[in-house]
């Protein structure tokens, strides 16, 4: 049974305010370029993985789902310690623990300079420091968690390639830092959006990415 969360009571306070912050909606207006610093694509099919975090991780779960040469895609936490690795904890913003996604990919159909576009383009606003739409706490801080010094040059030369041509009204504030560990959040966090598609905040919040994603990367996105 769902339990009760700091993101829905957040989302009742924006309505009750008479407007709706949606992270989808203010990145989604940005022309985002693809990375002029990327890895080719492997000669054989096989598996890799990257680790993201921008807010709730209902949504980027829900957006990586849906892109072509994606495995899987698991909400967890990232940045802090085993023994703080659970949802009420992460939740107070004091355990260094970033709401995260791991994805799961073939590097043959897609690279990881296409999953950070998708990432800065649709997926949450790398602008936002400490908060996505209605989500605020450095629990949902944007940031890059690299596994290896490839992975780092292509987010670190992407990161400045998109501040330099101003792609975005504002400074990327997403971190790039090395990944330490990955910690799968609770069961009932895993493939959330698509078991909840009628609740508000995923109506709202995640719904909207999805389509998003649907509309400028037709060649990417997939029904699954």
């Amino acid at each position: 049974m769902f339990r009760f969360s700091a993101h829905i009571f957040l989302l009742f306070l924006v309505l009750v305010g008479g407007t709706v912050a949606c992270s989808a909606r203010s990145a989604a207006g940005a022309a985002v370029p693809g990375p002029a610093v990327d890895s080719a694509k492997a000669a054989a099919p096989g598996q890799q993985t990257a680790v993201v975090a921008g807010g709730c991780f209902w949504g980027i779960q829900a957006v990586f789902q849906h892109v072509k040469g994606v495995i899987s895609a698991t909400s967890g936490y990232s940045g802090g310690d085993a023994k703080t690795a659970q949802y009420e904890i992460v939740s107070t913003g004091e355990t260094g623990h970033a709401e995260s996604v791991k994805i799961t990919y073939d590097p043959a159909q897609i690279t990881y300079g296409e999953l950070l576009r998708v990432f800065f383009s649709v997926a949450h606003d790398p602008t936002q420091l400490n908060r996505q739409g209605p989500d605020d706490g450095t629990q949902y801080r944007s940031v890059i968690f690299y596994a290896n010094d490839e992975q780092k040059k292509i987010a670190e030369a992407y990161i400045a390639q998109l501040d330099k041509g101003k792609v975005f009204p504002r400074p990327i504030v997403t971190q790039v830092v090395p990944l330490k560990a990955f910690y799968p959040a609770e069961a009932y966090h895993q493939d959330y959006a698509t078991r909840h598609p009628d609740q508000l905040y995923i109506v709202y919040n995640d719904a909207p990415k999805v389509v998003h994603l649907k509309q400028q990367f037709p060649e990417l996105y997939t029904g699954k």
